[in-house]
């Protein structure tokens, strides 16, 4: 039997090893509309140089109270946001008072071959000066032209209502596509994501 508690999750930040992580991008928000990686531009590579790629998503906070923070994938360099999707959503969450808790399948926030932006969270980050959203997104095999392109996203959140709660969201889902993702983008759906970093990691 396995040892489950003998299972290592630590990934070494080095391109040494099978199972590595290789820092590709950081980009930082300062009042910006979008943050975007474009493979090509900037540095940013998003080819078939790696099968896996994983944004980490740290501090991002909203220049605007109770907004979504959204990505999009691209299959023209950028000039497009808008690749179809289809996605499953999960959310879990308690208030601070401890006065509602729940678990399950969120039917509003999954999408059904849809262009639109993809929401991190079912509620409405908020912008209070200790408030953020963390997350993370693999994205596997974006320069496929033969498969769909798959993707995982974890995110936690402080949601903006009248008693603030942490929400714990799990999104899984595929850009319905053949063409390759050569871009993907980020951003409140108004305002501006105040502060915060994202980086773009290669997986070995």
């Amino acid at each position: 039997m396995a040892n489950y508690n003998a299972i290592r999750y630590n990934v070494p930040y080095s391109d040494s090893a099978a199972g590595s992580l290789r820092l590709i991008k950081t980009l930082t928000a300062s009042s910006s509309s979008t943050l975007s990686f474009v493979d090509g531009s900037s540095d940013v590579v998003l080819d078939s140089t790696y099968k896996e790629y994983l944004f980490i998503l740290n501090n991002i906070h909203p220049s605007d109270n109770a907004v979504a923070f959204q990505f999009n994938g691209s299959a023209d360099t950028g000039s497009n946001y808008n690749v179809t999707k289809t996605t499953s959503f999960h959310q879990g969450y308690t208030e601070e008072d401890e006065g509602s808790t729940a678990w399950g399948y969120d039917t509003g926030s999954d999408l059904a071959q849809s262009t639109n932006f993809q929401n991190f969270t079912s509620g409405s980050l908020a912008n209070n000066n200790d408030d953020c959203l963390a997350a993370t997104v693999r994205l596997f095999n974006p320069s496929s032209t033969t498969f769909v392109k798959h993707f995982i996203i974890e995110a936690q959140a402080v949601n903006s209502t009248s008693d603030p709660n942490v929400t714990i969201n799990k999104i899984g889902g595929y850009f319905n596509t053949t063409s390759a993702i050569d871009a993907i983008q980020f951003k409140c759906a108004s305002g501006t994501i105040d502060s915060g970093t994202i980086q773009l990691f290669g997986v070995l």
